[in-house]
């Protein structure tokens, strides 16, 4: 079945995206995605076929899926994987958990975190003890970190914040835009559910913040709200 659906993808190949790909996705040297290669397929094609190779593909497929060099195949796997899991017992759920964690190194560029992590990790957690965000949160990886708060999506969804508050404070003062755009985002969807609570901890830490951290998190609020946060005034 895997063959099967890899000959679908190719079939979706696009030259124009194959090229555009690799500046959008930052794959020069020293860039966060250096290396990755692109066929060039779009999400909705590779959800189209996705959504039909599903129910047929093994934990054993997407584990030879996650290692491919091509970026589209790779976040394939992921969509397949988010897709698995929705619908997997207890068993299947907890064998796609694994295999994710033993991947973390292959789900190396923002779109992959940001497909899988709450519908894989998240949901996983959200009723087992969440100390693995923290220590996701703590090692020295890019993308563990930024699992670790996409991860918490999954409880915002739900009503629960205090985890993403945690892990958004570890990673106050964390070098790179990529993990302050996270964070920025994590706690902008904090404030659509309950503004009061986002506005509760940026009081205490916009100062500090860096500053795309803070715009993404202020984006929703009301224009003087947002400059009394930007001046300082606040």
């Amino acid at each position: 079945m895997m063959k099967a659906a890899i000959q679908e993808l190719k079939e979706r190949i696009d030259p124009e995206k194959a090229a555009f790909f690799p500046r959008f996705f930052r794959t020069g040297p020293g860039e966060y995605g250096e290396g990755d290669l692109f066929l060039g397929i779009t999400v909705p094609n590779l959800r189209q076929v996705a959504k039909r190779h599903a129910p047929r593909l093994s934990v054993e497929d997407l584990e030879k899926l996650l290692q491919s060099p091509y970026h589209e195949i790779r976040l394939f796997a992921l969509i397949v994987m988010t897709m698995q899991y929705e619908k997997g017992d207890k068993k299947a759920k907890e064998q796609l958990v694994k295999l994710y964690l033993q991947n973390l190194h292959r789900i190396n560029n923002w779109d992959l975190v940001d497909t899988s992590a709450h519908k894989i990790i998240g949901a996983h957690l959200y009723e087992r003890d969440r100390g693995l965000l923290v220590d996701l949160a703590q090692r020295d990886h890019l993308w563990s970190q930024r699992i670790s708060m996409i991860s918490t999506l999954y409880f915002i969804q739900r009503g629960e914040y205090e985890d993403t508050l945690r892990i958004a404070e570890i990673l106050l003062d964390h070098p790179h835009d990529l993990i302050h755009k996270a964070v920025g985002w994590m706690l902008r969807e904090v404030g659509k559910k309950d503004q009061s609570v986002e506005m509760k901890f940026l009081d205490k830490y916009y100062r500090e913040m860096p500053r795309t951290m803070l715009r993404y998190a202020i984006e929703r609020f009301d224009e003087d709200l947002r400059q009394s946060y930007l001046k300082g005034t606040r």
